[in-house]
């Protein structure tokens, strides 16, 4: 185990977060990588909170080890050229990548201070409240080009997939299930990009959902009670291209009380 010491900083108020890749045992190695953090960041439960929602937006599977599992160094401060993630508990979070870093370690630190990165950081609250929040030194440099999909496929397989709960066109607008929203009324929402990126996360989906490389396999003693909805990552981004393009519904005024 991991003695405390080894996280004892000279600036108390940084702690540092390491990612690597894991060895060439491998071979998809652009879709998969290891992430070396300090336990006292991995007992708050932020990153098994946190490393899905990545997962899912990018097909990229991250596995949490000790620091001494890793290959690269253990480094006691932020490297040259490094900018803060996250921060949390008074404590700021470095991604380190290793030496010329351009695969999946890579994508997670773009991933980290895109809008979409950070709306997943304050998502993790006690109370109401986020726990961890964007550092404040981060600055969005990234765009999450959710429309770079194929929306025709996406709309064929939103009918295919989706269109047995949801009215996803005016194609099958008589054959959703009533308390289900349809996707007009879903992309009026104002997070609807986020609900339709973690969708698998919502209820009831991960009831029946599996999506490749991401979702954990069914516990055998708990098996899907409907025809499972099995998707890959591209087929998410498909069907993001496509609901991007729809016309929100109008809902009318919100509801006011008195």
């Amino acid at each position: 185990m991991c003695q405390p010491a080894t996280y004892r900083f000279p600036f108390a108020a940084v702690a540092l977060l390491l990612a690597s890749f894991a060895s060439a045992s491998f071979a998809a190695g652009d879709k998969q990588f290891n992430l070396s953090a300090p336990p006292a960041l991995v007992e708050t439960g932020f990153l098994k909170f946190l490393l899905p929602r990545f997962s899912l937006k990018h097909g990229i599977r991250v596995t949490i080890t000790a620091p001494d599992n890793g290959p690269p160094a253990i480094l006691d401060r932020p490297a040259p050229g490094t900018v803060p993630v996250f921060a949390g508990a008074g404590t700021t979070y470095f991604l380190v990548l290793p030496e010329n870093e351009n695969g999946p370690a890579a994508r997670f630190k773009k991933w980290l201070i895109s809008d979409i990165g950070k709306s997943a950081i304050t998502g993790f609250s006690k109370e109401g409240q986020p726990r961890f929040t964007p550092a404040s030194a981060v600055v969005a440099q990234v765009e999450i080009a959710v429309r770079d999909g194929d929306a025709a496929r996406g709309e064929k397989l939103s009918m295919r997939l989706c269109g047995r709960c949801h009215v996803v066109s005016e194609e099958n607008r008589m054959k959703g299930i009533d308390s289900t929203p349809s996707f007009f009324a879903l992309r009026s929402l104002k997070d609807w990009m986020e609900r339709f990126d973690l969708f698998y996360l919502r209820n009831p989906h991960p009831a029946f959902t599996q999506l490749d490389k991401v979702s954990e396999p069914f516990v055998p003693s708990r098996p899907s009670p409907i025809q499972p909805l099995r998707m890959s990552t591209d087929d998410l981004e498909n069907i993001l291209a496509y609901v991007s393009k729809l016309e929100p519904a109008d809902l009318g005024a919100p509801v006011r009380h008195q």
